[in-house]
């Protein structure tokens, strides 16, 4: 594994990942939730965690965690639709975002350290990678669909999003990536798997929308962006069998085809008939 691994592997991610966010502004939070969240960061990721691992049971170890890495990244997202309700002081909108990431950043660490202790449990136990990956998928789509079931309103963007925050956006974006294929590099697979699914697309698609548009265009975002970014934990199961039979290339568009066929696209149309509903109740 090289330096010029890793950082190609971070420089895509950065790029895809500028994406979600003008999704979002453009579609409104429903549609561009999900069409923001297809499989994006975690395709350089994997690729560049199973060039760096030194077997694929070291990949499939990194890959176990992602979907339980979304799970967290669901319960990050909740604390934006919760949180805001508690702040009416308008006049106080940096201060409220300040506390509000600090907030969510705290809850997704101590997640993130509690979550890494029951894998570590779960392999003791002799689970497979796949069920581990399993279970954490299971419990992502029920938080998705509970969050995604009463969606209400979902506005479009009214105003641009700085072209600086987006960028910033995108500079997160690969650093993570690119420290997660570092860290697997060094041969510790689990903290690899969780640095991969590091909330930075998350964080900074709340962060710039919140500041153009207001609070009410990433709050309609947060059910959405949860059920559709499971198609990353898609992505990583179906990864464990594709990559290791088909190599990295062809194995990545495989999955990603798989992720987005049978995931993306059902989680859409959902979405849109969990909308249909409401307006036509209202």
């Amino acid at each position: 594994m090289t330096f010029q691994d890793s950082l190609s592997a971070a420089i895509f991610a950065g790029v895809v990942a500028i994406a979600v966010t003008l999704l979002i502004e453009k579609y409104g939070g429903a549609v561009g939730g999900i069409l923001g969240t297809v499989p994006t960061t975690i395709v350089p990721a994997a690729a560049g965690i199973a060039l760096a691992s030194n077997n694929y049971s070291d990949l499939n170890t990194s890959l176990a965690i992602v979907p339980a890495g979304m799970l967290i990244n669901g319960i990050f997202l909740v604390n934006w639709r919760i949180l805001p309700t508690y702040f009416n002081d308008t006049e106080k909108i940096y201060t409220t975002l300040l506390i509000i990431t600090f907030i969510s950043l705290s809850i997704w660490s101590l997640c993130g350290l509690i979550i890494l202790k029951i894998i570590q449990v779960s392999y003791d136990l002799s689970l497979s990678s796949f069920q581990i990956g399993l279970i954490g998928q299971i419990l992502l789509t029920i938080l998705g669909v509970v969050m995604s079931w009463r969606i209400g309103l979902t506005p479009r963007g009214k105003n641009k999003v700085n072209k600086y925050v987006v960028f910033s956006r995108g500079i997160m974006a690969a650093i993570a990536i690119g420290v997660a294929v570092w860290i697997s590099g060094l041969g510790y697979p689990l903290l690899a798997g969780l640095a991969s699914v590091f909330p930075a697309i998350f964080l900074t698609s709340m962060v710039a929308l919140w500041i153009s548009q207001g609070p009410s265009v990433p709050m309609g975002a947060v059910g959405p962006m949860i059920l559709g970014g499971a198609s990353v934990g898609v992505y990583a199961i179906v990864a464990m069998w594709a990559l290791p039979n088909f190599g990295i290339l062809l194995g990545s568009i495989i999955t990603w085809s798989i992720a987005v066929i049978f995931w993306s696209i059902p989680c859409f149309q959902f979405v849109k008939w969990r909308q249909n509903n409401l307006l036509n109740s209202i």
